[in-house]
Order: C-alpha cells, then structure tokens, then sequence
C-alpha cells in the first residue's frame, strides 16, 4: 500500500508512474482555515483574506488511468515533458 504524496513545492510536481502523466490530477484534501468575512450593508459578504492553519493531503490520482497508487513527486527539472500524455 502507498502513501499519500504531499502537496509539492515549488522546486517539484506530481508525475503518475503509470502512464506519465504530469499534468491533471484528482486530489482530495482537507483544509483548516480562518477567513475574514466583510459584509455589505445589504448582507451580502466577501471573503477578503484567508489563512491556511492546516492542511492534509487525502488522496491523490491520476486524471488520464486513475490509478492513485503510482503517484511520484519529482523534481521540475527531471520530469520527462515528452513522455506527458498532454
């Protein structure tokens, strides 16, 4: 059984070891925030700041084979571009 991959950072990307994959993903994740709600006078409101407390990441599959347990994280530099099946 595979682990959840983490989010990447800048400096890596997700790549599905099945079929190369380095660009659409279904990803399901739980976010704890606290937002700044502003409301009109009308009772309308907008959301004008929001603050990450935590995130998890739940699963992680592939958009073109879905298979969810060939997700790899690699470095931006070493992704194959000619192998995405984009």
């Amino acid at each position: 059984m595979s682990s959840t991959p983490a989010l990447p950072d800048q400096s890596h990307r997700w790549r599905c070891g099945g079929c190369g994959n380095l660009t659409r993903f279904d990803v399901t994740r739980t976010r704890r925030t606290q937002e700044f709600w502003h409301y009109d006078l009308a009772g309308e409101h907008r959301v004008e700041s929001v603050e990450v407390l935590g995130e998890d990441v739940e699963a992680v599959s592939c958009r073109w084979c879905g298979r969810s347990d060939a997700i790899e994280t690699v470095a931006r530099t070493d992704a194959d571009l000619a192998s995405d099946p984009t």
